[in-house]
């Protein structure tokens, strides 16, 4: 059976703009190229190791098999939990401190 690609990059898209994450973020988080990324957020019917997408999953605060899910035609499983959501947004936002720190840093120097 075809995944469904559209729905993945739609779920996806979604997603980052309620997190309000971009792709570079995203793609660093998930440890997938932002080529890669992109392609996904396009739509572009490619098959892609599990793992991609489970990563990008776990990146979004999903369970590692959502995307896979969404591709495969299925209702994903539950949301994720609130204590496992805010966990996902605390490590986006202690990244975003240290990457700040760095930079400071580096100015100073």
């Amino acid at each position: 059976m075809a995944k469904d690609w559209q729905a993945v990059a739609k779920a996806i898209n979604t997603r980052m703009a309620e997190r309000s994450i971009g792709q570079a973020e995203l793609a660093n988080q998930a440890r997938v190229a932002v080529a890669t990324l992109r392609q996904i957020q396009h739509g572009v019917p490619k098959e892609r190791n599990p793992r991609t997408l489970a990563a990008l999953s776990e990146a979004l605060g999903w369970p590692a098999n959502h995307l896979e899910q969404i591709a495969a035609g299925q209702e994903p499983d539950g949301a994720p939990d609130r204590l496992a959501q805010l966990e996902s947004a605390l490590a986006g936002l202690q990244e975003r401190v240290v990457a700040l720190e760095q930079r400071i840093e580096s100015e100073r120097g």
